[in-house]
């Protein structure tokens, strides 16, 4: 074991992963297409794969990027992985000797493809950023079907974690309509389109085989939704302190001086920053957990570091500071912080943290 540590470590829960598959699983009514893209939203490709290949729930994994479904299947998980994006021309016979499900919206695209492909038919129902529309969707998935290449068939909801629904029941029929003027299939199409907020909102979708719930699977769910399946945060970060000091009466800490110490501070220095995927933006606002208790962020964030009021607490370097964690100070909070969400601060989460299994505190 190397005596280089890491400063900061993203402890992942297995059984917390676990059971939000499970419990997202129970609420769709159907497999699910685990979304791993973006490094598994911060919490580690080949780990949460690794994981969530071992759930029975779990038919395959998605991601974003051809770059991301080579290093998918070189896991060797045992299931599909699925790209949702388009590949070039050139990138696809690579993807389809590594098995990797292909996204497909138009004819040329279809004619692109070669003998061995598994096809996935990308519908535009309205989110209007991928995908053919309805009308050219059923030419492409008809030519598809010809060959013997279509596989499956998705589209993605524009607004199904909101409070009104009209929208995504809209984009619902419209995907349906697409599939019920499909030709059959030797084996039924994997239809999927339920995105976390519709498993949520929506529960079971009639005709669909499959669903791709994202940031749910990770343990997140707006507010209205929370209580329409038991979802726990999977990523805890903790960060050790590096130093500790005395701040004088009068001094100021971090770039600008933005806090003064209005008595003698202790101060511990802790080894994460925005670098490593903490928002600066949270400067003035952010708390973390040190010795059980919630302590003030003193000053700017800064890229490496950060420093924290150790009043009245036996702190010693190397001790561990959590910036977030399941309950109490969640990402949420830190995103409430840093004015943006959930899924930019953890997949905001740099290489320099260590993805680990590991016990939350």
């Amino acid at each position: 074991m190397s005596v280089l540590a890491p400063r900061a470590r993203a402890l992942i829960d297995p059984d917390a992963l676990r059971g939000n598959l499970s419990a997202l699983a129970a609420r769709s009514g159907t497999p699910l297409i685990l979304p791993v893209k973006a490094n598994a939203y911060g919490h580690g490709l080949s780990l949460i794969a690794t994981l969530a290949a071992a759930h029975p729930d779990v038919w395959g994994l998605a991601v974003a990027t051809p770059r991301e479904a080579q290093a998918a299947a070189a896991l060797n998980t045992g299931r599909p992985v699925l790209l949702l994006t388009p590949p070039t021309p050139a990138e696809v016979p690579v993807l389809a000797d590594l098995g990797v499900r292909l996204p497909v919206a138009s004819l040329a695209e279809a004619a692109a493809l070669p003998a061995h492909a598994r096809a996935h038919l990308k519908v535009d129902t309205g989110m209007n950023r991928l995908g053919a529309r309805p009308d050219e969707a059923v030419a492409v998935g008809r030519e598809l079907a010809r060959r013997g290449l279509l596989e499956g068939a998705y589209t993605h909801f524009a607004s199904a974690d909101e409070p009104d629904l009209t929208f995504a029941h809209e984009q619902l029929r419209r995907f349906q309509a697409v599939l019920d003027a499909l030709p059959p299939t030797p084996r039924p199409l994997l239809a999927h389109a339920a995105n976390g907020g519709a498993v949520l909102s929506l529960g079971r979708l009639p005709g669909m085989a499959l669903a791709r719930p994202g940031l749910a699977a990770y343990g997140f769910a707006p507010a209205h939704l929370r209580a329409h399946a038991p979802l726990t945060p999977v990523m805890t970060v903790q960060a050790t302190v590096t130093h500790l000091h005395t701040v004088p009466a009068g001094e100021t800490v971090s770039y600008g001086g933005l806090w003064r110490a209005a008595r003698d501070t202790p101060v511990a220095t802790v080894g994460i920053g925005y670098a490593d995927g903490y928002p600066r933006n949270a400067t003035g606002r952010a708390e973390v957990l040190v010795a059980g208790q919630r302590r003030p962020v003193l000053g700017r964030i800064c890229m490496d570091q950060l420093m924290i009021d150790v009043t009245g607490l036996t702190v010693q370097p190397g001790d561990p500071v959590t910036l977030w964690t399941q309950r109490d100070l969640t990402v949420t909070d830190v995103a409430a912080w840093g004015g943006t969400v959930e899924y930019e601060v953890l997949t905001g989460v740099g290489d320099r943290v260590e993805r680990t299994v590991g016990e939350t505190p």
